[in-house]
């Protein structure tokens, strides 16, 4: 299939190894920025935070946050050109909610008069997934995961390499990364840059999914 959206995904793969000399252009990363805060989530909660490391002295901060395990990653802290932690919100609130519906109003979105039907029907939801202390960590977590395939797909437009990591310690990022998180949980995070030629094994080969017929059924 020759659809451009086919080639972005069959070009993309999880990189193995960057190249630490070549940089993201800025005006990418704004198309990055903005895709992420563009992605769509259940009732538009948005329980999210993006945490973008550039800096070198962020990627040392990242690097040391490997100490106790999934070491295969870390050297992606250094190698790669960005790293984005996807964090979500563990407990997502009525007043969380409230800021969403607040824009809505302002955007123009939503009418002012039905301001009180859409807290009452949207936040049923956040409702729904909370548990008995009253969070929803894992209804908002499932959030994150659409904006990392946005992000990997943007990316593979972009003609940027990706490699999506659930192999971090999230425990280790809350305390290092304790003031941009401020109270967010991180256990997803994605690597950007570009592969490093000769040297990633994985680039270039063949696709390996299953049939089309065994993932879709079309009734």
């Amino acid at each position: 299939m020759t659809h451009p959206v086919i080639k972005d995904l069959t070009r993309r793969y999880a990189t193995k190894r960057y190249d630490a000399t070549r940089r993201i252009a800025p005006r990418d990363m704004e198309v990055i920025k903005e895709a992420l805060r563009l992605t769509p989530s259940s009732v538009n909660s948005q329980p999210w935070k993006f945490i973008i490391i550039e800096s070198d002295e962020a990627k040392q901060r990242l690097h040391a946050t490997f100490a106790r395990k999934f070491q295969m990653n870390q050297k992606h802290a250094l190698e790669a050109s960005h790293i984005i932690l996807f964090a979500y919100n563990p407990c997502f609130t009525r007043e969380n909610y409230k800021r969403v519906v607040d824009v809505e109003v302002a955007s123009g979105h939503l009418p002012a008069d039905k301001y009180d039907e859409m807290m009452d029907k949207g936040f049923f939801f956040a409702q729904m997934n909370m548990d008995e202390t009253g969070c929803n960590g894992h209804w908002t977590r499932a959030q994150t995961y659409l904006a990392l395939g946005n992000a990997l797909h943007t990316a593979a437009r972009l003609g940027i390499d990706a490699t999506p990591m659930e192999g971090v310690d999230k425990d280790l990022i809350g305390e290092v990364f304790r003031k941009e998180l401020g109270g967010y949980v991180c256990e997803v995070a994605l690597a950007l840059g570009y592969h490093l030629e000769g040297q990633d094994y994985n680039q270039g080969l063949p696709k390996a999914r299953l049939p089309l017929e065994d993932v879709v059924t079309v009734i």
